[in-house]
């Protein structure tokens, strides 16, 4: 028989400008930009001055003299460099110390200090299960929490966002004696904060682990900014076994890194079995400095999380006029990520390419981020944000709404 169509002679490499031309045209092909910070959330851009409402600095700590002066003093003591993984010499006692602050501030008993989240969660998930074992993962986890459950080669059973009778039942029908439930703590498109009681009360039924990625929830919430674990009244006495507990330190903590926490039995099996703990170099003592000046400032200076909290509450009161006419809808949320979901990809950056032209940033995010149909601006507050920062974004959005594409239902 003769072939329908001729086999393609051509290397497979010749097909990537194809394909990144197939991405422009459905307007999800990426592009960098080159940023330097100026006063408060403002950021230039391109060499363009922006008001961001971009950066998950929800404290507005990444800039704070206290950071930077630790910082220094820590490359004065350290160097700029680890010079080796933590299993050789990279283990600074700047680190080690960092470690004991981070236990004492989640009120955990444990901690271990990662250079990187990504890194962390593709790495933990591998180390507490494999082949045979199971993971229940929410339809919203973040990548790297994906990525970590795929290289785990445990079979994966996904239940839909937020959904604890589909975890029940998928809990409830698992023969594997290992199982772990995976969640973010705060869901970093949406903005909302996982059922972290609910979860672990099907763990313990279950005799599930529980992993959590806090990423967005530390410095924020809970007491003295503790993180959603703490909010939900699980850490210190209250500590369960069954939980471990990860954060990224690059957000509200406003350098780098992250870590995970737990019981002492946890921390220490991940401390050996960890692939991108063993076998990277370990972050440089001068973050940690950095991170334990900002532990102090995230535990102290209360008015940092109230100035983020009448942020927020201003945004939401302000947009609700908006809703009403336009279609759009905004995400139930506490927290510092605000989504407002408008539709398609084209109504997203016509709306973020209309804000910049008013000199605000706000990033459109588009599927595969989120799912098809969902288009929206992710608008990140920050205690940096002052009342006339948010009002401009309103104004700004109220002169573009309507022009905007109503939202899909």
């Amino acid at each position: 028989m003769t072939p329908t169509t001729a086999p393609s002679t051509g290397s497979w490499l010749d097909e990537l400008p194809l394909q990144l031309a197939a991405l422009d045209a459905q307007h999800l092909l990426r592009t960098r930009r080159a940023v330097a910070p100026l006063q408060g959330a403002h950021i230039r851009v391109d060499g363009q001055p922006l008001l961001q409402f971009c950066s998950n600095d929800y404290l507005g700590l990444a800039g704070h003299p206290a950071l930077a002066e630790a910082a220094c003093t820590g490359a004065w003591d350290f160097g700029v460099g680890s010079g080796g993984s933590p299993m050789v010499n990279g283990h600074s006692t700047a680190n080690a110390a960092l470690e004991a602050d981070l236990a004492q501030f989640v009120q955990l008993p444990r901690a271990l200090y990662f250079y990187a989240g990504f890194a962390t969660n593709a790495s933990v998930i591998p180390a507490l299960v494999g082949a045979g074992d199971a993971i229940f993962s929410d339809a919203l986890n973040h990548a790297s929490l994906i990525d970590g459950c795929r290289l785990s080669r445990a079979s994966i059973h996904r239940y839909p966002h937020g959904d604890l009778a589909a975890l029940d039942a998928l809990l409830a029908g698992s023969t594997s004696r290992r199982k772990l439930v995976v969640s973010d703590a705060v869901f970093s498109m949406d903005g909302n904060v996982a059922d972290i009681p609910g979860l672990l009360a099907l763990c313990e039924r279950y005799d599930a682990l529980l992993m959590l990625d806090d990423a967005h929830g530390l410095g924020v919430l809970g007491p003295q900014g503790r993180g959603s674990l703490a909010a939900a009244g699980l850490t210190g006495a209250a500590a369960s076994p069954r939980v471990l507990y990860m954060a990224t330190l690059s957000k509200a903590a406003g350098v780098s890194g992250a870590f995970v926490a737990g019981s002492e039995v946890l921390v220490e099996w991940l401390l050996q079995k960890t692939r991108s703990y063993t076998f990277a170099t370990a972050a440089p003592a001068l973050l940690a400095r950095a991170l334990q000046a900002s532990l102090r400032l995230m535990e102290h200076e209360t008015r940092l999380r109230t100035q983020l909290q009448a942020r927020i509450a201003q945004l939401r009161q302000g947009l609700q006029p908006l809703l009403a006419h336009t279609g759009w809808r905004l995400l139930p949320s506490d927290t510092a990520i605000q989504a407002l979901v408008v539709g398609s990809n084209t109504a997203a950056l016509a709306l973020m390419d209309g804000l910049r032209q008013r000199g605000l940033w706000v990033p459109a995010i588009r599927p595969p981020t989120v799912p098809a149909g969902t288009a929206r601006l992710r608008i990140a507050l920050s205690a940096a944000h002052t009342e006339a920062d948010v009002q401009l974004l309103l104004t700004a959005l109220t002169a573009l709404a309507p022009t905007a594409e109503p939202a899909l239902a």
